[in-house]
């Protein structure tokens, strides 16, 4: 792993604004002479705290000059935004990565690497082995060197350079003073603390994200209501356990700091906000103070997304995830009683080193009982540096797939239970714009966070064309970002098919 997390260099205010002054000269430059400004492609893997970075590195990049590429082939900076959580992750991202090589020429395109990965030597010691044509990498949540290390690579005297390492940095400040571009404006995430302290024994996040910091309260309300004034319709906490919100500011002596329920009753009466969700709750620390929270204000989600991982004891001992499945099964029935209709949905690991076929047939039965609405479900994947990785016994994995099938193909059964449960209501849906398979349906999201799709089309791309042989489709007034009404008229197991009405 790279160095504590309490021994990394930082970037003061004044040099973050020094260097974002070099590289606008160099913009300009650029535009006067080529005539256009130079681009950007970010390519971002994992998780939606990741999401929020590639924000914050665009906006950093927008502010300094440069403007959204089309392609990675066809920009002059690409950036490369890592996950460790998961093997495909690594590999989708080497893969991508070792593209750019045919095209990498002369100066351009400049590449950069940054997120959870680089947080790892062996990723680090890869990217400068294999890869060195990358110009530079940065550590997880860093996008306050930016600046920094294009500048570093612009001022470079172009001939062969090694690629700059940066992982030990960091910039001072809280991201509320950052620009930010929102790849969708009706939705902000926002982020409420970073890092994890709880050490799962299969993940890596507390090596790469460091210990738990929560961000200022006022700055969280601050940058939530911003974002609505500005059109969002949507606000996402974001946090590795967003229940833990404030614990370690209470551990340093401040007795008073504020909840995570605290925090998010504040925001959901944000006057102009339709849903505010959060993400990731760890049962642990679910409080019934919380439950409350969820109970009584309507602007919060009818959805809490609850990490199940395993329905043996046992192994959730092993998982070193400090509840038993009787606490998870009674926190699920807290929630469903605190607010009728909510949604729950989960994660699941199948095959953590030495689950035995009684320990499978446990979380079977929690599934049974909790009846989730949808779960993410995934195969052990062993990550270095994590203590479950030296118990991993690849001879196994035969039957840890029959047993991923079976539990795959009954939460396929209850997903598809629970969406058909809506066929016939009229919901409501944020609507986040076209689907990407048909430029005549539209798609978004219920309160409760279900997939809908529906006909339609943007009113920015309505140009009143032929829906059938017969008739004329005049779609209602849609743009993105509105909440409209819609028929459920079918449903499957992943989404729900409708057809909007119009608003009383």
């Amino acid at each position: 792993m790279k160095a504590n997390f309490d021994e990394k260099r930082y970037i003061s205010e004044r040099e973050f604004d020094a260097h974002m002054a070099i590289v606008k000269d160099w913009t300009n430059s650029f535009i006067r002479d080529t005539g256009e400004a130079p681009t950007y492609y970010i390519r971002t893997f994992g998780c939606q705290q990741n999401d929020r970075d590639s924000e914050l590195a665009a906006g950093i990049l927008e502010k300094m000059g440069f403007r959204p590429g089309a392609s990675p082939e066809a920009s002059d900076v690409v950036l490369f935004n890592t996950c460790s959580v998961r093997a495909n992750a690594d590999n989708r991202f080497y893969g991508h990565l070792g593209s750019l090589k045919p095209i990498q020429k002369g100066e351009r395109p400049l590449i950069g690497v940054f997120g959870c990965m680089m947080e790892q030597d062996i990723h680090v010691n890869a990217v400068k082995r294999t890869f060195n044509y990358v110009d530079f990498i940065l550590g997880a949540g860093a996008a306050r060197v930016l600046p920094y290390a294009i500048s570093q690579t612009l001022l470079s005297d172009g001939a062969k350079r090694n690629t700059i390492d940066l992982t030990d940095w960091r910039g001072l400040g809280d991201d509320t003073s950052l620009p930010v571009w929102r790849a969708d404006p009706h939705r902000a995430l926002v982020t409420i603390m970073t890092g994890c302290n709880n050490f799962c024994s299969y993940c890596i996040v507390p090596y790469t994200r460091g210990r738990e910091q929560s961000r200022s309260y006022e700055m969280i309300v601050e940058e939530s209501r911003r974002a609505v004034e500005r059109g969002a319709k949507e606000i996402m906490l974001l946090g590795q356990n967003v229940n833990s919100y404030g614990n370690d500011l209470r551990r340093r002596g401040k007795v008073d700091a504020p909840t995570f329920a605290k925090l998010l009753r504040e925001i959901s009466r944000i006057e102009g906000l339709w849903v505010v969700r959060y993400m990731t709750s760890h049962p642990k620390d679910l409080s019934d103070d919380l439950i409350e929270v969820i109970s009584r204000e309507s602007r919060v989600e009818s959805h809490i997304h609850l990490p199940l991982q395993s329905g043996s004891d046992r192994v959730l001992r092993r998982m070193n995830r400090r509840y038993d499945s009787a606490h998870y099964l009674d926190l699920v029935r807290k929630l469903r009683s605190a607010r009728d209709g909510i949604a729950i949905t989960t994660d699941l690991i199948v095959g953590f080193p030495e689950e035995t076929e009684e320990d499978f047939e446990a979380t079977l039965r929690v599934m049974e009982e909790a009846q989730f609405d949808a779960a993410f479900t995934f195969l052990y994947s062993p990550r270095v540096g994590t203590p479950a990785a030296d118990w991993y016994d690849e001879s196994q994995q035969e039957i840890v797939r029959e047993r991923f099938k079976c539990l795959v193909e009954y939460q396929n059964e209850c997903s598809l239970a629970s969406n058909k449960k809506l066929e016939g209501q009229v919901v409501e849906v944020l609507v986040d714009g076209m689907s990407r398979r048909d430029e005549t349906i539209l798609s978004g999201r219920t309160h409760d966070d279900r997939l809908v799709n529906f006909p339609g089309l943007l009113m920015s791309s309505f140009t009143c064309q032929e829906w059938s042989s017969n008739e004329v489709f005049v779609p209602h007034e849609v743009n993105r970002g509105d909440v409209v009404q819609v028929l459920i008229e079918s449903a499957g197991m992943y989404s729900l098919e409708a057809r909007q009405i119009q608003n009383d």
